[in-house]
């Protein structure tokens, strides 16, 4: 897919913008990119404009920031927004990515239309957590990118898919991840606040998808808040990765939300 570039006030980011209708935008995980996507947005860009950037410090995307948080982030984003004249958007945030919607929502509900975290929490990192972010910072410091993405990889998906070919172009396209942008969103990762109370707030459509076989965020930690305006659906046969284990069931939950 065609992929585009703009230059902002810190940063440059690359994206996907394809289709047309009401907009969407996609965020991926931690070491990935807007190709996290490529079996979804052929199938939403039918009916939707859909937006798919790399985020800062992955893919093609950069920021000249010494240092940035989640919300720092979420500031880049709205900018690339505003410069493609959105002003209501629903934002669908994969792991990594939803701790970005979560900050976004918490700055800038007003431009939401509605709001999904993909394997994803609203909780911050536990101490263990935390202290593991650190680790691998130094890891890829000391080791570079590589020995980083060959131990995260096979932890994104179920046990029972291993062996298919979507998990070594998992791997391919976290060795593109820039070292310094992988140490930067550990940082940010690891630092981020407690945002349920993003969630207990707004009164936007909220869609929250669990995996069934997530050994990252286990379903009880993506459905922190229940309210009657927010969606929880689990996703059978799926690890971390439901872009790549089950897209015909994810594609098919984010259409009924969409409607």
């Amino acid at each position: 897919m065609e992929m585009k570039s703009l230059s902002l006030k810190n940063s440059t980011i690359t994206y996907i913008d394809k289709g047309a209708g009401k907009p969407i935008v996609l965020l991926h995980g931690f070491c990935g990119s807007s190709e996290y996507w490529s079996d979804v947005i052929p199938v939403l860009s039918e009916n939707y404009r859909v937006i798919a950037p790399d985020l800062p410090g992955h893919g093609g995307s950069a920021t000249v920031l010494e240092d940035y948080s989640i919300s720092d982030i979420a500031d880049m984003l709205k900018e690339l927004l505003d410069h493609l004249n959105l002003d209501k958007i629903t934002m669908f945030g994969h792991s990594l990515g939803g701790y970005i919607t979560l900050a976004y929502a918490e700055k800038y509900s007003d431009s939401l239309n509605g709001l999904s975290l993909v394997h994803s929490t609203a909780f911050p990192d536990s101490e263990e957590a935390k202290q593991g972010r650190t680790n691998n910072i130094v890891k890829v410091r000391t080791e570079g990118i590589k020995g980083l993405i060959d131990g995260l990889i096979p932890k994104l998906f179920s046990p029972d898919h291993l062996d298919k070919q979507y998990v070594e172009t998992a791997k391919e396209i976290g060795y593109r991840t820039p070292s310094e942008g992988a140490i930067h969103s550990l940082s940010a990762m690891r630092d981020r606040p407690d945002r349920n109370h993003v969630l207990e707030t707004t009164s936007l459509p909220v869609l929250l998808i669990a995996g069934e076989k997530d050994q990252v965020i286990a379903p009880e930690k993506t459905f922190s808040v229940s309210k009657e305006n927010i969606k929880q659906t689990i996703i059978k046969d799926s690890g971390h990765m439901s872009m790549y284990e089950n897209p015909t069931k994810l594609i098919m939950v984010m259409k009924d939300f969409l409607v």
